[in-house]
């Protein structure tokens, strides 16, 4: 049995992994189009701080795992799929034929229609190339202004502000991570920022980027301001990697459809990870969720599938956990509410601490948080086991720190005193 993956982010190493375990006998390759060894975008930060160097980012130890596995990899771009033949085509020109496909081809920098958004001093923070990018740039001192305050964003943030630049972030929406936060949580989040000496624009956007001289440019904001930059860095969103399957056939929406076995709409080509839209288990709609949890989930249970193993996915619990500047935020499930069901939240602005749960009758829907982490496994658990809260529901609704109480209540049968 040939397997073949696209893409060697968590998702497609995983499920590499995983079917070299399950299905030892078949011949499995790995495709990626970056030079480096896989590895893991979410490390780049540390990389960025000199945490750790370029190997500290990869997802395995030693050049040679891959190999040792028995796993074929190749660096390369796949330029075509044919799904009547069960080919692909790479960029040099080699075909490949499979038995079972699986894409993990992950996401990419979305590009603003920006004036200026094409000079040198402007750069994604993506790829360890990027990152090589921004750490020749952003010395101690170097003017920085990153727009877009989302969850990746927020992760480049910190790298950025432990790199001692003046650093000024821009955000088009009403609030900082604005599509996993509410108002209070989000703006709590940007004046937590802002105390840590960081400039937050929050409903303002860029309209322009001039070039000043050889190494700076100016940034023109929509409230009037222009800012001097050394250097710029976009994170205003990605979008899923599928422009090489036009024309194929494979049902694509926001992402490649899966069912619950991450089968695409395609017999034997399967799909997982950013570029996967898949079910969401607080909506049973379909959505991308691009996260890394979910992919190494989307990987294994692929990859299970792909062998034989009947898996299905029960979907993915929409889960953020974001520090900044060491004030930690979260958000789970419906997080916003159903739009018909009751909630709850704890303010405290002066301890930059909050709490907001989402109920649909008397189960836990939702949930964010800001400064306050020992409900963390509590919330997940709730909201993925979808809990009956019975009468602890009524005291959550008082007083939303007794979710540890409430669980341990509920586990052990005991009724709220």
């Amino acid at each position: 049995m040939q397997h073949i993956i696209i893409g060697t982010g968590p998702a497609g190493v995983i499920a590499a992994e995983t079917l070299k375990k399950v299905a030892p006998d078949s011949q499995i390759t790995l495709i990626g189009s970056e030079p480096e060894p896989p590895y893991s975008r979410m490390a780049i930060p540390y990389y960025l701080v000199e945490q750790i160097g370029e190997e500290g980012t990869w997802l395995r130890d030693g050049e040679n795992h891959f190999a040792e596995l028995g796993i074929k990899r190749i660096t390369d771009r796949v330029s075509g799929v044919d799904t009547t033949s069960q080919t692909l085509t790479l960029e040099n020109g080699e075909p490949l034929r499979w038995d079972r496909l699986l894409i993990a081809s992950g996401s990419h920098p979305v590009k603003p229609p920006i004036p200026g958004i094409d000079l040198p001093q402007v750069q994604s923070c993506w790829t360890l190339e990027d990152a090589r990018q921004i750490a020749a740039r952003a010395q101690p001192g170097a003017n920085v202004v990153l727009m877009g305050a989302g969850f990746i964003g927020c992760i480049i943030l910190e790298a950025l502000h432990n790199r001692g630049v003046n650093l000024t972030v821009i955000e088009t929406g009403d609030r900082m991570v604005p599509r996993m936060l509410n108002e209070k949580a989000g703006n709590l989040l940007k004046s937590w920022t802002q105390s840590k000496g960081v400039t937050v624009h929050t409903s303002t956007s860029v309209e322009a980027i001039e070039a000043s001289s050889s190494e700076q440019v100016n940034v023109r904001l929509s409230n009037g301001e222009t800012l001097p930059a050394d250097l710029v860095i976009s994170a205003t969103g990605v979008r899923p990697n599928t422009d090489f399957l036009n024309d194929t056939g494979i049902e694509i929406r926001s992402g490649i459809v899966i069912d619950d076995t991450m089968q695409s709409s395609i017999d034997n080509i399967f799909a997982a990870g950013d570029v996967a839209e898949g079910y969401d288990f607080s909506t049973g709609m379909h959505s991308v969720q691009a996260i890394q949890p979910t992919a190494a989930d989307h990987g294994r249970i692929a990859a299970l599938n792909m062998a034989g193993i009947t898996t299905a996915h029960r979907g993915s619990v929409n889960m953020n956990v974001l520090d900044t500047l060491g004030l930690i935020t979260t958000s789970f499930g419906l997080w916003a509410g159903s739009g018909d069901g009751d909630e709850t939240e704890l303010y405290n602005p002066q301890s930059y601490k909050y709490i907001n749960l989402q109920f649909d009758g008397d189960r836990l829907i939702g949930a964010s948080t800001a400064g306050m982490t020992n409900h963390v496994g509590v919330i997940r658990g709730l909201i993925q086991n979808r809990t009956r809260l019975g009468p602890w529901k009524d005291r959550l609704i008082k007083d939303p720190t007794r979710l540890m109480e409430a669980w341990v209540g509920i586990c052990e049968n005991i009724s709220p005193g």
